[in-house]
């Protein structure tokens, strides 16, 4: 029997049970990574997170080196147990958790192993919990479901049709998020708990202390992508962008080469960039560089396909560095905030238009607009409800 503890009986902090494929020091899951060590910060205090993790990063064939395998240890505010490929079994997971006291089930991510195998030990009951949260984490938006259309539509048949997910409570980011889960699962409203991501901890006066940085003496203007280079975060369609753009540009890219096939076609079409546009793959990032990297550019342009929450705009966002992104994540109104522009992803030559605009600008003027985009991210950020929301998605279920 898996250690379920009773609250009358535990004079310690409640203890979230986390499963998540990558984790600390990894970075390349990227956003799934980044929320899941945003909630350990902000709510330490109130719940003890352990983290169930791969030993080695996102796409990754060799472990991390300097960590301890099999067993717990402290990684930032949580306890991390890094599980050895051959423990990562349906056999090894059971074991782990039975020897594992625990008040809540936490998973991130609906098509992960972890999610599969330990949903399927509760079903054939060899742990009893009636305290489950499944985030899925964008999985069901439009963009992310399009990909292995059939193979993961085959899946959630399976697991509606033998209940795998009864009983289990989801979380969702948006409204967005929670229309999708309602409609791909077919379970009612009631089933869902909107708790929004939490963004990095940081306070206004350390953002405060984050310096607007020169551009470089590059004669242009000066993009970032940052992302996983994926078919779903859509670098070709800013590709195609910028083959359209008159104005002397530089585009950095930065990310994962995650599919190698998608970045050939990709490479293809910088080829065929104009000269005015010189195009540039700086290779990845590690998590704490990552608003300081924002800090040298004038635009983030992202027009992905698709965001659960999108933390690399609310990173870019807090180096001062506006962005320039699809309609397909839940940041709106950016244009009314003066904070850059969310788009149609069908009106292409208005994403030229933006960047035609900008270009035409001095270096000063849009230096002088970072300070200003900086102050009204955090005035986003800090907002006290998306924390509360968080805390009583745990909160709750320990009154079950």
């Amino acid at each position: 029997m898996s250690q379920i503890l009773n609250m009358n009986n535990v004079r310690n902090k409640p203890i979230i049970l986390t499963f998540i494929g990558n984790y600390l020091p990894g970075y390349k899951q990227g956003g799934i990574l980044r929320t899941i060590v945003n909630t350990v910060d902000y709510l330490c205090d109130d719940f003890e997170f352990k983290v169930v993790t791969r030993d080695r990063d996102f796409g990754d064939d060799e472990p991390y080196a300097d960590i301890k395998f099999n067993q717990w240890q402290q990684v930032g505010s949580a306890m991390v147990y890094y599980l050895r490929p051959q423990l990562s079994t349906v056999k090894g997971i059971l074991n782990l958790i039975t020897k594992t006291p625990y008040h809540i089930l936490y998973l991130n991510s609906f098509f992960d192993l972890f999610t599969i195998k330990v949903l399927l030990i509760r079903k054939v009951s060899w742990i009893k919990s009636s305290s489950v949260i499944v985030a899925p984490r964008g999985e069901f938006a439009r963009g992310s479901l399009s990909l292995k259309y059939l193979k993961k539509i085959a899946y959630i048949q399976i697991a509606r049709l033998f209940g795998i997910y009864n009983k289990v409570t989801w979380q969702a980011s948006s409204e967005f998020e929670a229309r999708d889960i309602i409609k791909v699962m077919k379970i009612k409203p009631n089933d869902v708990r909107i708790a929004r991501d939490l963004p990095v901890k940081i306070t206004m006066r350390e953002s405060s202390s984050i310096s607007s940085k020169s551009v470089s003496d590059y004669k242009g203007l000066k993009l970032i992508f940052l992302s996983r280079i994926a078919r779903e975060k859509n670098l070709d369609y800013a590709l195609k962008v910028l083959s359209k753009v008159t104005s002397r540009v530089v585009f950095d890219i930065y990310g994962p080469i995650e599919d190698t096939v998608y970045w050939k076609e990709c490479q293809a079409l910088i080829d065929r960039l104009p000269v005015n546009t010189k195009v540039n793959y700086l290779g990845c990032v590690s998590p704490n560089e990552v608003v300081n990297v924002f800090s040298h550019y004038d635009l983030f342009l992202f027009p992905t396909a698709g965001e659960n929450y999108g933390h690399v705009i609310a990173e870019s966002l807090m180096a001062g560095t506006p962005v320039l992104i699809s309609d397909k994540t839940s940041w709106r109104d950016l244009e009314t905030d003066g904070l850059g522009w969310s788009i149609d992803l069908a009106q292409r030559d208005y994403f030229v238009e933006i960047i035609e605009r900008l270009a035409l600008l001095s270096d000063d003027l849009r230096l002088g607009k970072r300070e200003e985009v900086k102050a009204k991210i955090m005035e986003r950020l800090l907002d006290p409800a998306v924390l509360e929301a968080n805390r009583q998605l745990f909160k709750e279920q320990l009154l079950r």
